[in-house]
């Protein structure tokens, strides 16, 4: 059973559990449905997102883990590094942990949330500093109201030819601002060099190169 959070999950039964399984990089599709063609039992919790893994509708909300259930009668947990997309089972010390069934009942709870909210996506605050980027180019500026989706516009303080202009933006056009601290003072542009021609990040050809 591949499953995507949903509440119909069937946890673990009594003389079966939940174990954590690794996969290799941007394996998550490809091992989960090996796994399923093996005859194992998982789940698999994905999240809807603006911007999907590319040929899916999704993505892992672990990436590069998926939860399997196994009987506990068995001696040792059977080897799945052979499975397409598999690392093997996640252990410390030679020993597999098992996942509790109220952990994945919380994690199936949370996710159901995650999916009424209208999945996962950047929430920007009212008075986070933000970059807008059109094109190749890019403005400081300060979110003033938080947006209610992802296609919704996003109304900010636009840090425009020095001047401060209010103006509403595509929230697919907007980007946390730079971990540099770059301040933001109301009537006066922003700094985007150290001086000597030196780029604050966020700012300059290079920046403007990733867009």
């Amino acid at each position: 059973m591949q499953s995507n959070g949903k509440s119909d999950l069937k946890l673990a039964s009594e003389g079966s559990a939940w174990h954590l399984a690794r996969t290799k990089p941007q394996s998550e599709y490809v091992a989960a449905a090996a796994l399923e063609r093996n005859g194992y039992d998982l789940y698999f919790p994905r999240v809807q997102t603006p911007r999907p893994r590319l040929g899916y509708k999704d993505i892992p909300l672990f990436p590069g883990y998926l939860f399997v259930r196994r009987d506990q009668d068995a001696s040792r947990l059977p080897p799945i590094n052979h499975v397409a997309g598999m690392i093997g089972w996640v252990q410390f010390d030679g020993v597999a942990p098992k996942v509790p069934d109220e952990v994945v009942a919380e994690l199936v709870r949370r996710l159901a949330t995650i999916k009424s909210e209208g999945g996962y996506w950047r929430r920007f605050r009212r008075g986070e500093k933000v970059v807008v980027t059109a094109g190749s180019m890019e403005n400081l500026a300060e979110v003033l109201e938080e947006p209610k989706s992802p296609q919704s516009q996003v109304r900010v303080l636009l840090d425009f030819m020095g001047q401060l202009v209010p103006a509403r933006v595509p929230w697919e056009d907007l980007q946390p601002a730079s971990d540099d601290p770059v301040a933001f003072y109301p009537g006066r542009a922003p700094r985007r060099t150290r001086g000597r021609g030196r780029w604050i990040r966020g700012f300059g050809p290079r920046a403007a190169a990733r867009v």
